[in-house]
């Protein structure tokens, strides 16, 4: 018996290595243009990119502006005059060829699917990433709707992204359906805002330091299911 039929996914880091698909498409990027690519080159970028991210998870920056203004930052923090807007599509490329999944994501996904849940991907990444790399992975038989903020004019934690997500489901009742994501601010106070039980993804073992409370914390795909089918 499952305790929720529609299961709300985040993507990074949830289900995907993200991380990994990022140092990989920085790499290239950042080498095409002949910038060294060490640890301390690439915690730089990190360091920018997050700082942007984490303003458009508070609603204090738009996301076309962001993603180019991380490289021009890059750039001149690095001394160099390359187009921001090129640095930054070639690295959008190389991040949608980064379909690396997390280890069990694939098994947990088709465990869900065959059971009965429906899964919907919501995510606050770049559409044609996001878009690029579902295709290019085996999850993507799993999975008939993606919510994509670019596309839906809204971000998480916003209600704006959460409402017409839950409307397009069809969701009959807001207590069958479960927000799984790794970002306490994004994924956790959004699904507890929209009045959704939620389960944070934390298998590094994180400290929680905020107000935020989601329904369950769970370590991996395996206590996840346990949530599920209790």
């Amino acid at each position: 018996m499952k305790r929720y039929d529609f299961v709300l996914l985040d993507a990074d880091n949830t289900l995907f290595d993200f991380d990994r698909a990022e140092h990989e498409a920085l790499k290239k990027a950042m080498t095409e243009r002949g910038y060294p690519f060490t640890p301390e080159t690439e915690a730089v970028y990190l360091t920018i990119n997050r700082a942007l991210w984490a303003q458009f998870d508070r609603g204090e920056a738009d996301q076309k502006w962001l993603t180019v203004e991380r490289f021009r930052r890059l750039d001149a923090t690095l001394g160099g005059q390359n187009d921001p807007e090129a640095f930054n599509q070639d690295y959008l490329t190389y991040l949608g060829e980064g379909a690396f999944l997390l280890p069990g994501a694939e098994a947990f996904c088709q465990t869900l699917y065959e059971e009965g849940c429906t899964l919907a991907l919501a995510t606050n990444g770049v559409a044609r990433v996001q878009h690029a790399r579902m295709e290019a992975s085996p999850l993507a038989p799993y999975f008939p709707h993606l919510f994509i903020s670019e596309e839906l004019g809204a971000q998480k934690p916003q209600p704006a992204f959460f409402q017409p997500m839950l409307a397009a489901l069809g969701v009959p009742d807001k207590a069958r359906c479960l927000m799984v994501g790794d970002n306490l601010n994004s994924d956790i106070k959004g699904g507890v805002d929209a009045g959704l039980d939620t389960a944070w993804f934390n298998p590094h073992g994180l400290p929680n330091a905020t107000h935020i409370r989601p329904t369950y914390t769970v370590a991996g795909y395996d206590q996840l299911l346990s949530v599920i089918f209790p």
